[in-house]
């Protein structure tokens, strides 16, 4: 096995270490396999030689009752090292899945921007499966066979050392065939793992945007592409299928001559009349073999199980080891903000060497309502995403009342800044818990009493089951405009020190906007707001206008100030706005 391949077993390894007395358990049922698999061969020469031969008939039921005592010990100990091996590596992939998933979610938002959420759905879910396959059907049962083939021999040469030379010489064969197909397969394992990954990111994408996919009649074009990688997939799986096709027909030739061999040198010496064995013994040795050939070629099967678990580790810590999370994170526990921001030169760029924005510097007074605004790209929403930190600046500094924001912990910081984007993600669940986002802290009544205020307890109230109403994935069983009251009344109830809207009403009906509009007013009401917006109408009682253009604030003011200016920025967009109104 290579270098790194062991590596990453050990890190697996590392955590069986809390189950250390499973492991123990898992040992000693894999030497009492060992022990009662090799005796019952041994056990057949007794019965033979001393009983069946003898015609002792007392002495024959004694010893098959012995041998049935045997069998059902054995039976336990199969039992228990299934059991418990299986149990031991579903608890280590549940560890390992926990703590990835823990670790993905402090991920800075660079990292989903480049990573397909196909690739780690599989990270998640399929590769850390495959992991539990290292301890239940791999490792484990890999030392098992060795113990076993090494008590077997052991057996045999103490049986008969001369016909255990004939199996000892064909044993490097069937070793040499194994080492060069654990290397065959290794590569097949490595394509079929990368195939499924690239498998799971399409479908994912696709199901996703099915909406897009059938709008734009590509069900055939999509199904095409789909042809192409399932059968990329199918070719990986192919090798795997001709590699085992090849190799054990090849075992059980190289086990069935060996069998043949020693029947035929121990057969022509008895026929001899060379008294160097029993029948029985004959019978006990030449049951041996199976004993000893068929856990060496089914190694090279377990190997591969076990081969296949370990590329899959490889994968998830390859993710659990990026070095993606929020750095430089606080450690003071952020006080109730007053809500004044500040942002000194700011520059950011998303991709190195390509600024979004360049040297922004912008004051937002405490309990003001702030509009920013520009066209697409601009750099208005990545304002926000710095302000929460969700990608680190690459100059300058932000500040709230007067503190550095990475001095606050994260969950203080974010626990005070609510918003409102203008794609809003519901989960698949219940209106209520969508609203709270099962926070403990607020009540039914606080989340009823805020629905009534911005006005729309009565829109949930009519829905099958109200609050409880499960809305599906996204939110699929709301309009636009409902998930967009929704969003709303969950910013409302985290009571939050500043409110960003970002595009928050650019998307809903006149009837939602009415709402909206009324409520806004309420959602502002003694805290710092960032208004973003494409429609200006939205925005003109502001209380201060920023307008951005490629990065850059190039005006600033009241709207009353900014429809002034001659040749303006700001006033260029109103005016074309309501000429179309007007139209």
């Amino acid at each position: 096995m290579a270098k790194f391949k062991s590596e990453t077993l050990k890190k697996v390894l590392q955590y069986a270490k809390p189950y250390q007395s499973k492991l123990y358990w898992v040992i000693i049922s894999l030497v009492t396999l060992s022990i009662f698999a090799a005796i019952r061969p041994y056990m057949i020469e007794v019965v033979v030689d001393k009983y069946i031969s003898k015609k002792d008939a007392d002495g024959l039921v004694f010893f098959v009752s012995l041998m049935g005592i045997v069998l059902l010990l054995e039976i336990v100990a199969q039992y228990a090292f299934t059991f418990i091996s299986s149990w031991l590596g579903q608890n280590i992939i549940k560890d390992i899945r926990q703590e990835l998933f823990h670790k993905m979610l402090r991920f800075r938002l660079k990292y989903f921007d480049n990573e397909p959420v196909g690739k780690l759905v599989t990270r998640n879910v399929s590769d850390i499966e495959s992991i539990a396959s290292i301890f239940s059907q791999g490792l484990f049962m890999i030392v098992g066979d060795v113990l076993k083939m090494l008590v077997v021999l052991i057996i045999m040469i103490y049986m008969n050392w001369q016909m255990s030379i004939i199996v000892i010489l064909a044993m490097p064969i069937l070793v040499f065939a194994t080492r060069i197909f654990q290397k065959h397969m290794k590569t097949a394992f490595e394509e079929v793992r990368a195939q499924i990954a690239n498998l799971n990111t399409f479908v994912q994408e696709r199901v996703t945007g099915m909406k897009i996919v059938q709008l734009f009649n590509r069900e055939e074009i999509e199904y095409k592409k789909f042809e192409a990688i399932n059968q990329k997939h199918n070719d990986a799986w192919q090798k795997n299928i001709l590699y085992n096709s090849i190799f054990f027909p090849i075992a059980d030739i190289i086990s069935q001559l060996t069998l043949g061999f020693v029947i035929m040198y121990g057969g022509f010496r008895m026929i001899g009349g060379d008294n160097f064995t029993t029948v029985g013994a004959m019978f006990g040795y030449i049951s041996m073999i199976p004993l000893l050939f068929n856990p060496l070629r089914q190694i090279a099967d377990k190997f591969n199980v076990m081969q296949m678990g370990i590329i899959a580790a490889d994968r998830v810590f390859e993710i659990m080891n990026q070095n993606e999370l929020i750095q430089k994170e606080g450690t003071q526990i952020a006080p109730t903000f007053k809500g004044e921001i500040e942002m000194k030169g700011i520059h950011f760029s998303y991709i190195k060497g390509t600024e979004v924005l360049k040297g922004i510097n912008l004051s937002v007074e405490a309990g003001k309502t702030i509009a920013i605004v520009g066209g697409s790209g601009a750099g208005k929403s990545t304002i926000i995403n710095l302000l929460s930190r969700f990608y680190e600046i690459d100059k300058g500094k932000i500040t709230i009342d007067k503190h550095n924001i990475n001095d606050f912990t994260l969950d203080s910081l974010r626990s005070q800044i609510a918003v409102v984007l203008q794609d809003v993600f519901l989960f698949s669940d219940t209106i209520y818990n969508n609203i709270t986002l099962n926070n403990p802290n607020i009540s039914e009544e606080e989340v009823y009493e805020a629905a009534k205020k911005i006005g729309v307890h009565d829109f949930i109230q009519t829905l099958p089951e109200g609050y409880q109403y499960n809305v599906k994935e996204r939110g699929a069983m709301l309009s636009s405009g409902q998930r967009q009251l929704i969003a709303f009344l969950r910013a409302y109830v985290s009571n939050p020190s500043i409110l960003i809207l970002d595009e928050a009403t650019s998307s809903i009906d006149t009837h939602s906007e009415e709402l909206i509009q009324s409520a806004i007013g309420t959602l502002t009401k003694g805290r710092t707001s960032i208004v973003i917006a494409h429609r200006l109408a939205t925005i003109v009682n502001a209380d201060h206008i920023i307008v951005m253009d490629q990065g850059e604030i190039v005006e600033q003011g009241t709207h009353s100030e900014l429809v002034e200016f001659e040749n303006g920025y700001y006033k260029g967009l109103y005016e074309s706005q309501y000429a179309v109104i007007s139209n």
